[in-house]
């Protein structure tokens, strides 16, 4: 089969199983580009100037369901992070008003379902840190009302009931409290997202979730040495588990000759007053300067679906995903350089082998169902069991 008649069939493939991404930070970009202003903005053109997203390349990518990340700021706290989550939240509400053609608001694996049958895109979101709950459980609670189906534990920093990845340890994983926060989590049916975090983390969540845990976009450590990436015998328990891990196409998390450069570049951002995650075009200008100096390495179809084969082959097929991070990332893969993209990736996977059957799994049918094995959870729970009121 011609490199021509596999992306073809990739593309058939997506458009009976299209992809589930389990993360998009396009309402934080939305948020620092033009504060919300989707005139500016207008999904329903080409953005390729000024976003990795809209909704031509969103259905040229063989996209399905879209969990948004409504992400704020590890170094907001307290009732500012609240806010600000609230801010993005409603963001993604705008969105779907305004394009109701192509997005529709989906809070169950049911919905995500109807969606699919209906040729729109389910809307789900995600929140990016415990940091956006403020200690609360009852803030927990109310995001669940307001539609928000993850929260990944901690960012980039360790919060004051977990440890992050790529920050200091202080709770050698779970407090206590972060052990209530993933019951709480499981009783309500929001998915535990261990993206970002410790790997000790990772292992205390697992040792308590009564429901699938996800991670978001996260691939594997094995393949590339980064924090934010996946420890074999932690894939190794998403059998038992249920859940699933998205591998995400950050070049600095799944290429290891990327994570050096990165992390320069990352620095020379910040010599120059710009936050290391800022990409927005003046942050970017700043990155182009600096790669005209010292070129980047760059990763390709190839470099994720190396990950995606081993994630297969230690935690299986079963437990399996996709989450981009696009919006979110300054830099991507070639050939997934946009939403766009996925064909790419489906076509070096069949080029590997990987049967329809696998790729139906990889792409849609894993993550409806974890989601669809939380609300099970979340319906037995919450029937034996109320609110928890617990305080930090």
């Amino acid at each position: 089969m011609s490199a021509a008649q596999r992306l073809g069939e990739a593309r058939e493939l997506l458009a009976e199983h299209p992809v589930v991404d389990g993360h998009n930070d396009l309402p934080w970009a939305l948020r620092q580009q033009v504060r919300y202003d989707l005139a500016q903005r207008d999904l329903a053109d080409d953005q390729r100037d000024h976003l990795h997203t809209d909704i031509p390349r969103l259905r040229a990518g063989g996209v399905g369901a879209q969990f948004w990340s409504v992400y704020v700021r590890s170094d907001y706290a307290g009732d500012t992070a609240v806010s600000a989550t609230l801010e993005q939240i409603d963001a993604v509400a705008q969105l779907i008003d305004r394009y109701p053609a192509d997005l529709v608001r989906a809070l169950t694996a049911d919905d995500m379902e109807a969606a699919r049958a209906e040729g729109r895109i389910a809307s789900l979101m995600g929140a990016e840190g415990g940091h956006s709950i403020n200690n609360s459980l009852a803030t927990l609670r109310a995001l669940h009302r307001l539609g928000v189906r993850y929260m990944t534990l901690t960012h980039n920093d360790t919060i004051d009931w977990a440890d992050s990845a790529t920050d200091e340890p202080r709770h050698g994983g779970l407090s206590d409290f972060g052990r209530e926060v993933v019951r709480e989590m499981n009783r309500i049916g929001m998915l535990v997202d261990l993206s970002h975090v410790a790997a000790t983390t990772m292992r205390d969540a697992l040792d308590v979730s009564a429901a699938p845990v996800i991670f978001s976009h996260s691939s594997s450590l094995a393949v590339c040495e980064h924090p934010r990436n996946v420890p074999d015998d932690v894939l190794e328990r998403l059998a038992a588990n249920g859940g699933v891990a998205m591998a995400t196409f950050v070049p600095k998390f799944i290429l290891p000759a990327a994570v050096e450069w990165t992390l320069a570049a990352d620095e020379n951002l910040r010599a120059h007053g710009f936050h290391h995650l800022d990409t927005t075009p003046e942050a970017m200008a700043l990155h182009r300067a600096f790669e005209a100096g010292r070129p980047r390495p760059v990763a390709t179809a190839a470099t994720v679906a190396d990950h995606l084969d081993h994630m297969r082959e230690v935690a299986g097929v079963d437990h399996i995903g996709i989450g981009g991070d696009y919006d979110g990332t300054a830099f991507t893969p070639t050939g997934l350089d946009d939403v766009a993209g996925y064909p790419n990736l489906i076509a070096e996977l069949l080029a590997r082998g990987w049967s329809r059957a696998d790729l139906a799994k990889l792409t849609w049918s894993n993550a409806v169902r974890a989601l669809r094995d939380a609300e099970a959870v979340a319906r037995e729970l919450s029937a034996s069991r109320g609110p928890s009121n617990a305080v930090l």
